[in-house]
Formats: C-alpha cells, structure tokens, sequence
C-alpha cells in the first residue's frame, strides 16, 4: 500500500494531446493562460504566475521583496526546507518560529514575541490544508508597515479561513502541484499575486529580468534586460495537465473527503491515551491534504510505523524541524525555542491518503495502525 498514487481524474491527456499539437509546449501559453484564470477567479487575485514548482514561487515572491542586508523573514521551524531556504537565497536572515498545537500552523503569540523593526516577511504554512490562524496572523502584522503576509499554501489549495479561500490573505501566496499534492502535473507551482501593485515588476522577474510583457502588449517597441529575474515558467504542457485536474476539483476534493472522513469516523472512536486524531478548528474549510494521528511520544510513533510497514503499508513521518537542522545556523538571525515542533515532529505519523484509495484499503490501515497502538 503506497502512501500516494496520483490518478488521472479529467481531461488530462486530451488537454495534454491538444498541448503538443498546438505547437506552443513553453511557458505562459494557452494552457497556463486558462489555469492562471480558473485560480484567479477562485482566489480573488489580482494575476496568478505559474511557476516550474511552489519552490520556485517562493524565491520570486523573495525576490519581490527586494530584500537588503539585516533583513529577516518569520518562517515557521515546522515547514519544508524550501519554505526558508527561498529568502536565504536572497539573503535574509532567518527567524524559526513555533507551532500551535491545533492546526500545526504558526503560532501568532510566537510570531508577535518575534517581530521587530528587522522583519520583512511573515509566512505561514496551512499545514495539512488547515487554515492557520489567520485574523490573529494579520492583527499582529498590522503595526508593522514593511511586513508583508506571504502564505505558503502548498497543502491548502480550495480550502478556506472563515469563508475566504486560503491564499487569499498575504500580499502574495504561493501553491505547488507536485505529483505529491490534491492537484498534480508531476511538478509545479504558482505565485499568486494578490496586490496589484506587483503584477508588473513581477512579470519582468518571471521573464528572466526582461520587459517581454510590455513589448507584447504594445507599451514599448522592444524588449529588453531591465530587472534581476530567472526562468520560472510552467511549460504548456504540464498546465494542460493540470487544467484537466483543477477542472475535475469538485470530483478530487470529493475523493479525498470520502477518505478524510473514512480515517475519521474508523479512529475518532479509539482516540484518547493511546494517540490523537488531527483537528479542524470551526471556521476552517479544509483542503483534505492528509490524515494525520499524533501518537504520545517518539518512541511508540516509530514503533507504529515499524508495525504499519512491516504490514506492507507506507505510512510516514514528517518534517524535522528546520531550527535545529545543520544548515540553520548558516542562515539564522537569533536562536529561538519551539518546542511544540519538536514535539509534533516527534509524535506525528500520516496515514496513506490518495484520490483512489478504496474504503477496505482503509480499514485494513485503521486495523493495523490500532493494533500497532496496543501491541
């Protein structure tokens, strides 16, 4: 039992059969122009790029920022090394902040203890496709005039925050279509642009520091080298993919909640001394990324992923935390104490979860994961 199996849910392969014939398979074409637009329309964005991976949006949104030196950026020590390592690329200095214990995702009363005059950029996680807190997020920024919201919501696409979608919230937002994801084309990303203001210096460092999109639109008669930049372009053909998925969303999401509430409804039961299930908060539309239990200490976690793979079943760990990596101290600002990642990271173990996961399937999970439990 694989812990993930993308399918195709859509029109992937006639998108991607009329992709080839069209005889535009690079960046920004006919394709991307149409998903750009779904995802537009959904967030309530002012442009949406996208990008070879949610990586590579996150080093544009840093770029974006026009970081200098002694800047610092708030990430969150319970994230995937990207989630940071795309501002150290552009030089900030990095600040680990905590997790709270209900959603995983960035604890806004760490997050103020660590704001100061110093700090360019906040940027949580929707850790699992659950919104993080948001309004108090915002409530502690607001003070802070050069602090923009960047929301890394790579697991939450189509969730939501008290109605608003998820990536709506930041001056920018970023996603990622990795074959991991609810959506996929094998690897990709997207930066969402939620401030107009940035759409147009945002285009130039997608075309590789260059004024293409002026010259396309008729405002200059050439184009040129005007800006730093890279080539951060989805080719054509991955977003014809992707269309036939996000196309297909009300189908995929669906799915994934079939088997959310199937992991839900079989363990919520057993919950208690022996593990805890994972939460979501009121107000909180979830995205069904994962289904993840919390089990007492580090010990009996590996002992039930011991059990669980013994059994043919891949479950598995996650992040380790980013604040005591070998690397973060290269790149950290000032030490800081998150102990409730270190826990979390500790406890945490994810059950297989994928679009065509059959409801037996997942009963044989629960049986074995509760057996390991009381072994």
């Amino acid at each position: 039992m694989p812990f993930n199996r993308p399918s195709i849910e859509g029109a992937e392969l006639t998108y991607l059969r009329q992709a080839v014939e069209g005889g535009h398979s690079s960046a920004k074409g006919p394709f991307a122009r149409r998903v750009a637009e779904l995802l537009r329309e959904h967030i309530g964005a002012s442009d949406v790029l996208l990008t070879t991976s949610c990586t590579a949006a996150l080093e544009l949104a840093g770029m974006l920022l026009d970081l200098q030196p002694g800047d610092t950026v708030i990430v969150p020590s319970f994230t995937f090394v990207t989630t940071a390592l795309a501002f150290a690329r552009e030089g900030a200095r990095l600040v680990f902040a905590d997790i709270e214990p209900e959603t995983l995702g960035l604890d806004p009363s760490h997050v103020a203890e660590l704001l100061d005059d110093r700090v360019r950029a906040v940027v949580p996680v929707h850790y699992a496709g659950i919104g993080c807190q948001m309004d108090e997020l915002l409530r502690v920024v607001e003070g802070y005039d050069r602090v923009s919201l960047i929301e890394d919501n790579a697991h939450g696409l189509f969730g939501s925050y008290r109605g608003k979608p998820l990536g709506a919230f930041g001056r920018f937002s970023t996603l990622s279509f990795h074959e991991t994801k609810n959506f996929v084309c094998g690897e990709g990303g997207a930066l969402v642009l939620n401030h107009g203001g940035d759409v147009e210096r945002a285009h130039v460092l997608f075309d590789k520091g260059t004024n293409r999109r002026a010259f396309l639109n008729g405002q200059v008669d050439k184009y040129t080298w005007t800006d730093t930049g890279s080539s951060f372009g989805m080719a054509d053909l991955l977003a014809a993919y992707l269309l036939g998925q996000l196309e297909a969303r009300d189908t995929i999401l669906a799915k994934r909640r079939a088997v959310f509430e199937r992991y839900r409804s079989n363990l919520e039961p057993h919950a208690g001394a022996d593990f805890e299930i994972m939460r979501v908060p009121q107000g909180r539309g979830p995205a069904y990324h994962m289904f993840y239990v919390l089990l007492p200490d580090r010990e009996l976690r590996d002992r039930a992923l011991r059990g669980l793979n013994q059994e043919g079943i891949l479950a598995t760990f996650h992040y380790v935390p980013l604040h005591a990596a070998p690397k973060a101290q290269a790149f950290m600002a000032t030490p800081t104490a998150c102990p409730v990642t270190e826990a979390i990271s500790g406890r945490l173990l994810r059950l297989p979860f994928f679009n065509g996961i059959e409801a037996d399937v997942i009963d044989r999970v629960c049986d074995t994961f509760l057996g390991c439990t009381r072994a």
